[in-house]
């Protein structure tokens, strides 16, 4: 098991969970439709992707030592940056920040890719390990 995976995993969907909650109660009043979309989104990612880090905790001792740090690095950056920057974005508004929504949105895909890189990075680890047998 990899402690640093399921310690990431836990700590990003308790996140999720509670940031969650927040804009489903406490940025209704204040974020327009459009934003609390986005809100969602954001949660959604993050909770897929924290979930993607309880399985690579559970499945570590399969995987090579490298491939489960690039799968950790990835995800934990693509939760940052992607669902970060649209957390940001969504409240912009009533944050203040909307001048730094030319730099928030290519900031986005970036975790996106973090994303990709983590999927397949498992994915190529995964079939490697499957020809070894």
């Amino acid at each position: 098991m990899d402690k640093r995976a399921l310690l990431l995993g836990s700590a990003f969907l308790f996140l999720a969970v509670a940031l969650g909650a927040f804009g489903a109660h406490g940025l209704k009043a204040h974020v327009s439709p459009e934003g609390l979309s986005q809100w969602r989104t954001a949660v959604e990612y993050q909770f897929y992707h924290g979930l993607g880090l309880l399985l690579l905790a559970g499945m570590a001792n399969r995987l090579t030592a490298p491939a489960v740090r690039v799968i950790r690095l990835s995800f934990s950056l693509g939760i940052l940056l992607f669902s970060g920057s649209i957390y940001l974005l969504a409240t912009r508004d009533v944050s203040g920040l909307q001048g730094l929504a030319s730099v928030l949105g290519p900031i986005t895909p970036l975790g996106g890719l973090c994303f990709m890189v983590a999927w397949a990075t498992l994915f190529i680890t995964a079939w490697r390990r499957a020809d070894d047998r």
